[in-house]
């Protein structure tokens, strides 16, 4: 792999974020974007006249025709896992979209699937300045020992979102809803400042869609991680999509985004404001701008022969937890341990 300059890439599922994983291929030096697929053939097309690319109508049918170094997964949750399989039997390298898994069933084949080939997932929200930010601050020697974390998400989601895709709604098909879905970055961004969790509690709800959807509307929790605690809520029951609130509770500091805003508050009154602007969103604002950065620093790995920075281990820790929200929220209605 070191001697190549370029990996040739497809893309598989060709909606709206699929756009936005387009749209940096596009650009990236290190990247020969050359196909795409959906069974949705007509979508494939449209894909294919704006970026000179062949179309298929089937991931198999791609992976025939073409010789392919990455496949891009853009496709509904419950594909990721079985499609990152059938990549990996076939020795092309994957990066997911997110979720990865929908079920522990699914979680369980990853590492058969990493032994056969190179994997990267989507968790662009890893390279925003502001996690950049809180990350370095709550890790310095002035913040002191971490006590606690809350996480806030809360979007708005009607019933034209769920019916004309044709698989959100479903737990079969999407898995969940506003923690798999909307604010699964969210808790991987909280997990990053906080740590690995022992044990979970969670409640969800459907709200605002009763008889139109199976998965939940709101979700909240509580965990613990050694001596910290984690307060986490998330609704697409809202009446817009609102910025993302984390605030980060140390010894000597306590640290609150809000958005693209920083707060910083001291243990001796001192307080800081910072506004920390990204670059334009290539998708929708609340995807972030973090695609480019995530997409290019896997092709760079690929080509050096390195691991992904964001792997399957990387994210263990928020699919453990999600999965263990959810089997608190919807089965034992009790402490979940992780």
């Amino acid at each position: 792999m070191e001697n190549k300059t370029k990996l040739k890439s497809a893309i598989i599922g060709c909606g709206g974020i699929a756009q936005v994983h387009a749209g940096v291929l596009s650009e990236l030096e290190s990247c020969q974007f050359v196909a795409c697929a959906d069974i949705k053939f007509e979508r494939a097309e449209k894909m294919a006249a704006k970026n000179n690319l062949h179309a298929y109508s089937s991931m198999e049918e791609l992976l025939e025709k073409e010789e392919i170094d990455v496949v891009h997964l853009c496709t509904p949750h419950y594909l990721h896992t079985p499609m990152a399989e059938l990549a990996a039997k076939k020795g092309v390298m994957v990066f997911s979209e997110k979720p990865p898994v929908i079920s522990y069933e699914q979680w369980d084949k990853w590492e058969e699937i990493t032994k056969l080939t190179k994997v990267g997932v989507c968790f662009q929200n890893r390279y925003n300045k502001t996690t950049k930010y809180i990350k370095e601050l709550i890790n310095s020697p002035e913040a002191g020992k971490i006590l606690g974390c809350r996480a806030f998400v809360t979007w708005q989601r009607g019933v034209s979102y769920y019916v004309d895709s044709g698989w959100r709604g479903s737990l079969e098909t999407e898995g969940g809803g506003a923690l798999i879905n909307q604010s699964i970055h969210t808790l991987d961004l909280m997990l990053e400042f906080l740590g690995r969790p022992t044990e979970v509690e969670a409640m969800c709800k459907n709200h605002h869609l009763k008889g139109v959807i199976e998965v939940e509307d709101a979700i909240e929790a509580y965990f613990k991680c050694g001596d910290a605690m984690g307060i986490f809520y998330a609704t697409t029951a809202y009446c817009t999509d609102s910025p993302v609130i984390i605030e980060v509770v140390c010894e000597n500091l306590t640290v609150k985004m809000d958005g693209s805003h920083i707060s910083v508050k001291y243990a001796n009154g001192d307080r800081s404001e910072i506004d920390m602007l990204e670059a334009p969103a290539k998708g929708k604002s609340y995807w972030g701008s973090g695609h480019k950065g995530a997409i290019g620093d896997f092709y760079d790995s690929m080509l050096q022969g390195k691991e992904p920075p964001i792997n399957m281990e990387s994210i263990r820790n928020t699919v453990d937890t999600m999965l263990a929200i959810y089997k608190s929220a919807r089965e034992t209605k009790d402490i979940v341990k992780i």
